[in-house]
């Protein structure tokens, strides 16, 4: 996690003679490029300036640098959209990419004999996760992605994710000041939010650029950031993640399209799921709180020649979750949420590969691990968004999900889907035995009860009324 998380300055720059533009001295910009340890190249070691991110952003440019570095200065006062500066993080994102993965690799437009495998290999998963599930292929079609082309797919789900946050951030920097001075520090005002898009833009630009180099598909962190019905594998990143495994290739291939044509498949046939997901991180911004006091001493001391002060407002965790039932429920509801998500897809894709594919259950583990731990842009976003997207439960709600299998079959476990009121909770989790094995309603005869209901309640005839009349009324 970068100790500057809310920094801001030059976007890294692509090499132009290739690889050799990458060996510099380590003690002149900290990590190479697409490293995580001080991803905006300043701050502690990061050349002249130290701490100062202008001095290190002007301390040793060049002509054409400067002017880059102006340009975006004027870029950030002048923006005036939303909380979140959307066209700096795409460019900030491309350009991270651009720059490399962290090992090295770079990105590249993908090739003909790449897409035919991607496709062949995500046509064979839906073949073989129809066995494995009663819910019908949910991939429209398929792709195969190079890196920009995923950040390019995936920003406006980042922006519904984000842009909840990034609101509370922005208008607290309204509220900062006593609403008779407001309407005279309006330019102060709408400075800060100006900056604080940018800064917010920045950031996240720089989080999706590392994140492009580590994901293998559309679903890696168990929400749907592509176009509904197209699935996708980035090949080269399906390469890196295979590298070290000592699992042929097509096997590595073939597991990953599993995982993603399952999300796929819950993500076209539960249609509530989407909004479900997105609405409980919604839900859990609503519940954050803004330390307006870290803003007031801001603005109180604000030099607009100084606009690091608002980083270093940002950087020291200006907002943070309330300790309330509400916004603890909407955690809880969130992450049980991630990982019945994550566990379904784990058990329907290991039903389905473990007789096809020698390597499974390792392959199995290794994105099992990858997933609880996360890697350095999951992190970044835990800062943005104040929680992780990761499933902490995972292996619990995959072992439900098996037990539902085979206590109710393939039909009465994906039934579940139905209605979100019919999922496993956090305390189901706890129990799966008793979850998997209480009595279920009989439906048949709530229908029958109805029914009585409807009949009982019909206007009765004269004959009733006077049958009726007959018994007597009550006692008096």
């Amino acid at each position: 996690m970068s100790d500057t998380p809310f920094g801001f300055g030059l976007p890294p720059e692509e090499p132009e003679n290739g690889d050799e533009g990458k060996k510099k001295d380590p003690t002149e910009g900290g990590q190479s490029a697409g490293g995580m340890g001080n991803p905006f190249g300043f701050g502690p070691g990061a050349g002249a300036g130290g701490d100062n991110p202008f001095a290190a952003m002007f301390g040793s440019m060049n002509p054409n640098d400067l002017g880059a570095a102006f340009q975006q200065l004027g870029q950030m006062l002048s923006y005036e959209g939303g909380p979140v500066n959307w066209d700096m993080a795409k460019q900030i994102a491309r350009q991270t990419v651009s720059q490399g993965a962290p090992d090295g690799s770079k990105d590249a437009s993908v090739g003909p004999s790449e897409r035919t495998a991607v496709d062949e290999a995500l046509r064979l998963a839906d073949l073989w996760l129809d066995g494995v599930t009663s819910m019908p292929s949910g991939s429209v079609s398929t792709v195969a992605w190079s890196r920009a082309e995923w950040v390019e797919a995936s920003l406006p789900a980042w922006q519904q994710l984000v842009d909840p946050v990034a609101e509370r951030v922005g208008l607290a920097m309204g509220d900062v000041l006593p609403e008779e001075m407001q309407a005279m520090a309006g330019p102060l005002i709408g400075m800060m939010r100006s900056m604080g898009g940018a800064m917010f833009g920045q950031q996240i630009g720089q989080a999706v650029g590392v994140l492009a180099g580590e994901v293998v598909g559309s679903t890696d962190i168990g929400l749907p950031l592509g176009p509904a019905g197209k699935a996708a594998l980035l090949p080269l990143n399906v390469e890196r993640f295979g590298k070290d495994l000592s699992v042929p290739q097509d096997e590595v291939r073939l597991y990953l399209a599993l995982r993603e044509a399952a999300h796929q498949r819950l993500f076209a046939h539960v249609p509530w799921l989407r909004s479900h997901l997105f609405g409980a991180v919604e839900a859990y911004a609503r519940g954050i709180k803004v330390d307006t006091s870290k803003l007031e001493d801001v603005v109180g001391q604000f030099d607009p020649s100084q606009p690091e002060q608002l980083q270093d407002a940002l950087q020291q965790g200006m907002f943070q979750p309330e300790d309330t039932p509400e916004q603890k429920a909407s955690l809880a509801r969130l992450e049980t949420a991630l990982a019945l998500v994550e566990g379904w897809v784990d058990a329907v894709v290991h039903e389905a590969a473990k007789s096809r594919l020698t390597s499974s259950d390792a392959l199995r583990e290794t994105m099992r691990r990858r997933r609880a731990s996360g890697g350095p842009a999951e992190q970044t976003f835990a800062t943005l968004i104040g929680l992780q997207l990761r499933p902490r439960r995972l292996r619990d709600a995959s072992r439900l999900w098996a037990s539902l299998t085979d206590a109710r079959g393939l039909e009465g476990r994906d039934a579940l889907w139905a209605h979100p009121d019919m999922l496993p909770t956090a305390h189901d989790l706890d129990d799966p035995d008793g979850f998997v094995h209480h009595e279920q309603a009989d439906f048949s005869e709530l229908d029958k009860m109805l029914g009585e209901a409807a009949k009982g309640s019909r206007k009765p005839s004269e004959d009733d009324e006077g049958k009726e009349d007959g018994k007597g009324g009550p006692e008096q």
